[in-house]
């Protein structure tokens, strides 16, 4: 069985959840990255996408959502929140 393409791991992803706040954090160039949808400890969910941050980046944007670095220098993570739609 083929692996899934990348787009369609995160398109299922979200689609659980469109409402939800993302954020994604990955190593400089990693080949991947870590993306949770947001929540308490107990609903917080995290898979593992074969896609590096930048592509992330786009392809959340591409979904509808607003990505940005966090106010704090010291955090390395990328937050989307869902634009609602007018």
């Amino acid at each position: 069985m083929p692996a899934q393409k990348p787009e369609d791991v995160l398109n299922a992803f979200v689609s659980e959840d469109p409402q939800s706040k993302y954020a994604f954090n990955s190593a400089r160039d990693a080949p991947e990255s870590e993306l949770c949808r947001e929540g308490d400890k107990l609903s917080r969910k995290c898979i593992m996408i074969h896609m590096q941050s930048t592509r992330l980046f786009q392809a959340m944007q591409d979904q509808g959502f607003f990505c940005a670095l966090p106010m704090d220098p010291k955090r390395t993570e990328i937050t989307c929140q869902p634009i609602p739609k007018a």
